[in-house]
């Protein structure tokens, strides 16, 4: 966990993540711990947002993370944090626009809407605080997340769009979904 240590601010985990190969669970589904992640070298959202939150955990931040939902498409989960009142966030995607915001929002709906350039977006948690966790031990397991995972799953989301404008969305065209894939793995780009 000493590499931790060394992520004093939002911006050098978000570093630290983009150095990581994204998990395509191959070998079968994952929710990798952060002592997991750094030690495996790889690491899908989900378990990227959860490195991001020790890590702020061990400077001082609370560590909370947000859930996104998608229409049709994976969703997202983002390691979240305030500077000066304002919201940022961290993430690790296929998706290159789905990475860090610096923070300059003043609510979560705020950050969460600068997400929701792909249109498939349609809600979103409150920051949930993952120190909830530390009993099955978040930060160090040798075993998968999944508790984490379905409890953000099964948290009150907040609609972003009404359904009826929902429905109304083009659906993003060839030219913009290939250029979010900029630099995803090639084998699992759906």
């Amino acid at each position: 966990m000493r590499t931790l240590r060394g992520l004093r601010t939002p911006a050098r985990v978000q570093r630290y993540l983009d150095g990581l190969r994204y998990n395509t669970e191959r070998g079968g589904a994952t929710v990798r711990s952060p002592r997991r992640v750094m030690r495996d070298r790889t690491a899908h959202c989900a378990e990227g947002a959860f490195l991001a939150a020790a890590a702020f955990r061990v400077h001082g931040r609370p560590p909370l993370v947000v859930d996104l939902e998608a229409d049709r498409d994976d969703d997202h989960d983002l390691a979240v944090y305030r500077e000066r009142g304002l919201w940022g966030a961290v993430a690790t995607s296929k998706f290159a626009g789905l990475r860090f915001r610096p923070p300059v929002f003043r609510t979560i709906r705020e950050l969460v809407i600068n997400f929701a350039g792909e249109r498939t977006l349609r809600a979103y948690s409150r920051p949930i605080s993952l120190a909830r966790f530390d009993p099955i031990g978040w930060t160090t397991s040798e075993e998968d997340l999944w508790p984490v995972v379905e409890h953000l799953a099964m948290v009150r989301h907040t609609p972003l769009v009404p359904r009826a404008v929902a429905r109304r969305l083009p659906r993003l065209d060839r030219r913009s979904y290939a250029a979010g894939l900029l630099g995803a793995p090639a084998h699992r780009r759906t």
